[in-house]
């Protein structure tokens, strides 16, 4: 069965520590990554900034951005395609050549929280050995199957269910919106940038669990 593998490395033994120590008040969050070539990746992710002048100029003189595109711009976050290479091509074998699919990660100034999907323990188990003998300084948060009751429904965590509950019946996904995410924030207690985390990590959680890892197809 796939096993999910949640740990945090620091972001000097990862990507953008120069970008993260310029602005210390932003955090990085990949939603998917593509992984093609031995000496790179291709990650897209949302940054949540106060200034992305100068985050983007952090960007521009960050020693693992190869490559940079803005996607789009939704008031306090950005969407961009990026190139990573340099010291992310020590983790690259955990996605070539140990079948790991990198399903969330969040970086800051403290480090990054990576998720990893592996088809099985077996590769799970190998990818973990090739971390610890790669000289990773990693923290392992938790190990667990797809399904895993453990776990809340779908891959939520408790606070991410209740988040993303919250948001539904307080009308954030109706078309046109009844609520904001700064007055859903409000409502909720959180700060923009923590809601907007849980929001995206509630909804790959559900992506991973219904549409990835298994979700049971029903017959019409």
């Amino acid at each position: 069965m796939a096993t999910i593998f949640e740990f945090e490395v620091p972001t000097n033994e990862f990507a953008l520590e120069a970008t993260l120590s310029e602005c210390p008040e932003a955090v990085i969050e990949i939603e998917r990554v593509v992984a093609d070539d031995p000496d790179r990746i291709t990650p897209y992710v949302w940054a949540h900034a106060d200034d992305f002048a100068a985050l983007e100029a952090a960007f521009d003189d960050d020693p693992t951005v190869e490559e940079l595109t803005l996607l789009s711009e939704m008031g306090e976050e950005r969407s961009y395609q990026m190139t990573w290479t340099g010291s992310v091509e020590r983790i690259v074998p955990l996605l070539t050549d140990h079948e790991g699919t990198i399903t969330h990660a969040t970086g800051s100034v403290d480090g990054w929280s990576l998720r990893v999907l592996f088809p099985d323990r077996a590769a799970l188990s190998e990818a973990h050995d090739y971390l610890e003998e790669a000289g990773f300084s990693l923290t392992v948060r938790a190990i667990y199957e797809a399904k895993d009751d453990g776990h809340i429904q779908h891959g939520l965590t408790e606070t991410q269910h209740e988040t993303i509950i919250a948001a539904f019946e307080a009308g954030y996904f109706t078309v046109p919106r009844e609520v904001t995410q700064t007055e859903l924030a409000e409502q909720l207690g959180l700060s923009h940038q923590a809601l907007s985390e849980q929001l995206r990590r509630a909804t790959g959680a559900l992506v991973e669990s219904t549409l990835i890892t298994g979700g049971e197809k029903t017959e019409e």
